[in-house]
């Protein structure tokens, strides 16, 4: 049961993003890195729920910034 439900969730996962911008999956691959790091950052000063918050916001601004700096390049 509990392998056929991680299958689920990893196929949802990755059909997720298919159809996403490039745009749109800088900023959602920023976003998670963000939110991952300052999860780690919050839990080693006490706030992890807020250093998660904070992380994932500026994540998705260095993902949108990366973005254009891609385009400017004339990469897709």
């Amino acid at each position: 049961m509990k392998k056929a439900l991680a299958i689920m969730v990893v196929a949802l996962v990755f059909s997720g993003c298919a159809g996403m911008s490039p745009t749109e999956q800088r900023v959602l691959s920023g976003g998670a890195i963000g939110a991952s790091g300052g999860t780690l950052i919050g839990w080693a000063a006490g706030s992890p729920a807020i250093g998660a918050a904070v992380g994932g916001g500026v994540g998705m601004l260095g993902g949108l910034a990366y973005d254009q700096y891609q385009k400017s390049q004339g990469r897709p």
